[in-house]
């Protein structure tokens, strides 16, 4: 394990001197422990972390679920619950205003902490939706901040606001002042998160997991936002993080947690290029990259074991290859309000979420659904599922082959629906809002059952433990609640409850977006061991190409509401045709420190519908969309003609 000194001693990742050998540290951890007591025990989350921050530089903490990241921080910023008790160790910061104080043992409601926390150490939420108040406009909620710490008029914290989001690139500052959260996309909420960290220009920043669950280009965009406001207001940064891409990109130095304690730190280019703890070599192992053509298995800390004679195959009524769920022309619309003026509203807004859609869903594929948040699909999924009712075109979901028609999803009546709804089911992003806190996790799974009227209740005690064994659990596992799993482990009771009616189609919708690498790998495994059993075929739903680029057969493109591109995997990357798949292409951040995103050229991304795209690929506003064109066998992109150069497509 390399300590804190060989952070200290060894080069930058960039070449140029150590900073430690230039500045002291402005923020130094030394042995510090953390501990959670409660009526069921003592739990030590953190055990002698040590660590440093110099100003103006980068630092990740990197590790999986649980391994006292997030705790770590709330030490720093004095936000421990009530029942988290420092017992050990120091947190040294050098305060502009109060000098050199030792935040461990500061009361964290004393009003010398208070003057640190949000003044001179500030915080970025993993979720902003949640960190902001849903009842306050941005303006009252961004501006609060000068107005604790600063003694400043109202019309010079509506300036200084304005300021801020105008630094952190908020489009229209002023109108977003009277804007609330809710009406804001994932990335915006992110700006306006980071622009209330610094209202008050702090020396430090925590970045808490700043872009997870964010699309690929909304992620590109915060890290180049970070980067260049960290190198205008020469500002250190602690960034809290499982993405090793977005450490390469970051960060300078690097911390590696595990079960509480530091397994291995060093400069960034030491970690990445010769990883020592196997713990370290284990995650990046895990991570899924697009370095690999051929689809390898993932190598997670911890495999999952499931029980293949537990899991009943489906009743496949078709051969493999053959269309399982046909889509046609379909196109849904919704209407916005307007804004609010001073007499009455401006007029309705009409959005198209769904523009045309045509595509086949074969048997026993993995066709994978990716674009960015706002393209339709989800939206897509749900008309699927008709959680949402479409404005024109067909769903044909089809029976065995040569004797039964398909079934019109759009026009079936309320029995066609119940039947066909056993043979396709739904698995959600977030598994915890998915699945009820008062029920057991036995009662959740039986509950298909007892709807479809599948069996006795005598069985379903039975059905319900094979179930579990299918994904890996234990059969007492039924017994608790959704509360007391970690979030791999609900995702595979969210799976399990997919499976309980042997659907032939399972609709995944971000199903690993939120979790860390290894449990990641964990449910792609299990997954593809679940189809390779029993013959699935899924829509797989995601932002993170090279997840997508793991899993799936088929690859479909979605932008805006409409379909640009769609090929077989190998294909799409090796041979993107639309400006749109390679854009997302080239905001994926590797893992690795030879592959960094070209932030320099990286583009602003236009609002929704607003692409200007070259032709032949451009979209003209109330005019018909360019036709799906097949490039080659398999290959289609949306455009006007094939008259493109594709000798030049990657510049």
């Amino acid at each position: 394990m390399a300590g804190e000194a060989a952070i200290l001693d060894r080069p930058a990742s960039d070449g140029t001197a150590p900073a430690a050998r230039q500045t002291a540290p402005l923020l130094s951890v030394d042995g510090l422990s953390v501990e959670f007591r409660s009526l069921a025990g003592t739990t030590k989350a953190v055990n002698g972390m040590t660590m440093a921050i110099h100003p103006g530089r980068t630092v990740a903490l990197v590790g999986e679920s649980g391994s006292g990241k997030s705790v770590t921080s709330q030490a720093i910023l004095g936000l421990l619950p009530k029942n988290g008790v420092i017992t050990g160790g120091s947190i040294d910061f050098r305060d502009p205003k109060l000098g050199d104080v030792d935040l461990a043992k500061l009361p964290r409601t004393s009003p010398q902490f208070r003057s640190v926390r949000g003044r001179s150490i500030a915080m970025v939420f993993q979720e902003p939706m949640t960190a902001f108040s849903p009842l306050h406009t941005l303006g009252d909620q961004i501006g609060e901040m000068a107005a604790t710490h600063r003694r400043a008029s109202s019309a010079e914290i509506r300036e200084l606001t304005v300021d801020t989001l105008r630094l952190v690139r908020f489009p229209e500052p002023e109108r977003a002042l009277r804007m609330y959260p809710f009406e804001l996309s994932g990335g915006l909420r992110q700006r306006a998160m980071i622009a209330m960290a610094l209202m008050c220009r702090p020396p430090l920043l925590i970045a808490d997991e700043p872009t997870t669950a964010l699309d690929v280009t909304l992620q590109a965009q915060i890290l180049k936002l970070l980067k260049d406001l960290q190198s205008e207001l020469d500002m250190a940064v602690l960034l809290i993080t499982h993405d090793l891409g977005v450490v390469a990109n970051l960060a300078e130095e690097v911390v590696v947690m595990h079960h509480g304690k530091i397994v291995e730190s060093g400069p960034a280019r030491t970690i990445f290029e010769k990883p020592e703890h196997p713990y370290l070599v284990s995650l990046m192992k895990a991570v899924p990259d697009f370095a690999h053509e051929e689809q390898r298995r993932l190598k997670p800390i911890r495999e999952i074991r499931i029980d293949p004679d537990a899991l009943v195959k489906p009743k496949i009524c078709g051969p493999a290859g053959a269309p399982l769920v046909t889509v046609n022309g379909l196109m849904k619309s919704f209407t916005l309000r307007g804004d609010r003026r001073l007499f009455g509203r401006s007029p309705l807004r009409t959005i198209r979420a769904l523009n045309d859609i045509s595509l086949t869903v074969r048997r026993g594929e993995c066709l994978g659904l990716v674009g960015e948040s706002g393209s339709g699909k989800t939206t897509l999924a749900r008309a699927l599922m008709r959680a949402v009712p479409v404005d024109e075109g067909e769903i044909l979901f089809h029976g065995q082959e040569g004797t039964d028609a398909p079934v019109d999803l759009v026009t079936a009546d309320q029995d066609a629906m119940f039947s066909v709804r056993k043979r396709m089911q739904y698995v959600f992003q977030d598994p915890f809002s998915s699945l009820d806190p008062r029920m057991t996790v036995g009662a959740i799974l039986a509950e298909p059952f007892e709807i479809h009227g599948l069996c006795e209740k005598g069985e379903r005690r039975e059905r319900v433990e094979r179930l579990l064994a299918a994904v890996g659990l234990e059969p007492s596992f039924a017994s608790r609640y959704p509360h007391s799993f970690s979030g791999g482990q609900r995702q595979r009771i969210g799976i399990a409850r997919a499976l309980a009616l042997e659907p032939e189609l399972l609709i995944c919708d971000e199903p690993v977006a939120a979790l860390d690498v290894s449990v990641q790998a964990q449910i792609l495994n299990l997954l593809k061991d679940l189809q390779k059993i029993s013959g699935l075929t899924y829509v797989f739903i995601t932002h993170n190409l090279a997840v997508v680029n793991h899993i799936a057969d088929r690859i479909a493109v979605m932008c805006d509401g409409s379909l640009v591109e769609l090929a077989p995997r190998k294909e799409l990357f090796r041979n993107p045709l639309h400006p749109y798949t390679r854009l997302l292409i080239q905001a994926v951040p590797h893992a690795d420190l030879s592959r960094p995103l070209d932030f320099d050229h990286l583009p602003e991304m236009g609002l929704i519908g607003r692409r200007d795209w070259p032709a032949p690929f451009t979209v003209t506003p109330d005019q018909p969309l360019p036709p799906l064109l097949e490039a080659s066998p398999e290959h289609f992109v949306r455009a006007a003609n094939l008259d493109f150069d594709r000798a030049g497509k990657g510049r």
